[in-house]
């Protein structure tokens, strides 16, 4: 059998044998959001910040395809830690802090922003965002 045929018959097994692993995304129920001080913001986080930073996460048809999915799901799971949407019945020890990342650029990330044009934010937004934000959810000062 020639190499490379067998290179890529061991890589396309792998391949599907991975898909069966379960790790990947999923949606509990929104338990509690925010009380937002105004739509613009709740539109500008709904749009920029909800699919790690909520139980709303909108997979691309991608996102469930082993390994990239394992690669969504653990950040998925990170930015939930750090600050849940959708639970803010709970502690969210970080969420005074989101406004001030968005305002230095910290986030949304870039490597999400690449894949997701719609979350890439200009100047303007990106100010309203990090004020709302902290008129949101507080912040350091």
């Amino acid at each position: 059998m020639n190499r490379s045929i067998l290179v890529l018959s061991v890589a396309s097994a792998a391949l599907l044998v991975a898909q069966l692993v379960p790790y990947r995304v999923s949606n509990p129920p929104v338990v509690e959001g925010p009380e937002w001080d105004s739509p613009q913001t709740e539109e500008l986080a709904r749009r920029a910040c909800f699919d790690c930073h909520s139980n709303e996460t909108d997979l691309p048809w991608y996102g469930g395809v082993a390994p990239v999915a394992w690669f969504v799901r653990h950040h998925v799971d990170e930015g939930r830690a750090a600050l849940n949407f959708s639970e803010m019945h709970l502690a969210q020890e970080e969420a005074h802090e989101a406004g001030e990342e968005v305002s230095e650029g910290e986030m949304p990330l870039r490597s999400y922003t690449l894949l997701h044009p719609a979350a890439r934010l200009d100047a303007a937004e990106r100010e309203a965002l990090a004020r709302g934000l902290e008129r949101t959810l507080g912040s350091d000062d």
